[in-house]
């Protein structure tokens, strides 16, 4: 009886011992003390054909699944690129005190707005100086005159062109002819160009008619020159006070604007004086070519120095730094491929 209790014991314990130690890949080896019933443990079954399709329709699937959402991720990214090409546009168009795409607009190194206020006060002033010189008795004269019998030759260019009072009115008058034309042109050019540029333009344009007017050697020509004089002042009279009043300060604008509009009757009564002195002491035609030599500098920084910007005005700055998405060829390849992807797409899920 005390045997037979220990035999069971023993072999339980073997039964743990064989159970904990045994490897997870397999059933344990069969040991003598084990029932024959251990021994003939049923094999593994192999899968039923349910779950072999159903694998195989899962691996099948897998493809066409990724197809689809890369197919979305392309879309979602589409639509990102196209939100960002309509917020780019909405800069251009408002300009950057309205701008969203976080570019901000950068002034030139040189730039102060007490710098650009004494700039375009000077640039003003002899503007309007040349309009006095024309007028002054040094430079206009007078014509030649004869009585009793003495004949005296005039002065200015009355004196040299012999002009009578109808063609001296049309002398002194017709820049605005070249002003009234040209400055709509410059306002409209504004749009498209930088209007800093432009009144570099104008001021070369200035430049060379002051100099020209010195040369004439008719009325018909001195005329024409005092056309393009008006050319020339075009684009400096109507892009000029946008850019002080873009820059100066909000409590200062007034008095800034005020500063440079006394620069108009400064001027012309500057320029009887130059006229009157350079006129008498050497000649009318000197008095055009100094202004031209005193207009010189600011053509040139014109042209040299960094632009600045009008507010509401970029030039198309922002449609540069984003001309590939905003290309109009890039986008139909975009959607092109898009198309394809997303019809290679469906037919990848429909063929499963």
């Amino acid at each position: 009886m005390g045997g037979s209790d220990a035999a069971p014991a023993a072999r339980d314990d073997a039964q743990v011992v064989v159970v904990v130690g045994s490897p997870v890949d397999g059933p344990p080896a069969p040991s003598a003390s084990d029932p024959p019933l251990a021994a003939s443990a049923p094999a593994s079954t192999p899968p039923a054909p349910e779950e072999a399709e159903a694998k195989r329709e899962l691996s099948a699937a897998a493809p066409a699944e990724s197809l689809v959402v890369e197919g979305k991720q392309v879309e979602a990214a589409a639509a990102a690129a196209q939100a960002m090409a309509v917020t780019v546009v909405r800069d251009v168009e408002a300009g950057p005190e309205a701008s969203t795409s976080g570019v901000a607009d950068e002034k030139p190194s040189w730039f102060t707005p007490k710098r650009l206020l004494v700039m375009f006060c000077i640039i003003n002033m002899l503007n309007y100086v040349d309009r006095g010189v024309i007028a002054s008795n040094g430079v206009n004269g007078s014509r030649g005159s004869c009585s009793g019998g003495t004949c005296s030759s005039g002065s200015g260019i009355q004196g040299d062109f012999n002009l009578s009072n109808f063609e001296d009115g049309v002398l002194s008058s017709a820049f605005m002819v070249g002003l009234l034309v040209a400055s709509p042109i410059f306002a409209s050019l504004a749009k498209i160009h930088n209007p800093f540029r432009l009144i570099g333009v104008g001021l070369l344009v200035w430049t060379i008619a002051t100099a020209g007017c010195g040369c004439a050697f008719d009325f018909w020509s001195i005329t024409v020159c005092r056309m393009l004089v008006g050319v020339g002042e075009a684009s400096f009279i109507s892009l000029a006070a946008p850019f002080i009043d873009d820059n100066a300060p909000a409590a200062q604008k007034t008095a800034w604007l005020a500063m440079f509009y006394m620069c108009i009757p400064t001027g012309i009564a500057l320029g009887y004086v130059y006229g009157g002195l350079v006129g008498g002491h050497l000649h009318w035609r000197a008095a055009f070519w100094g202004e031209s030599i005193l207009m010189l500098p600011f053509v040139i920084l014109g042209f040299v120095i960094k632009p600045l910007e009008l507010k509401g005005f970029t030039h198309n700055k922002k449609t540069k730094e984003y001309g590939q998405m905003l290309s109009p060829e890039l986008q139909d390849e975009t959607r092109l491929v898009h198309q394809r992807l997303l019809s290679l797409t469906f037919l990848d899920t429909t063929s499963y």
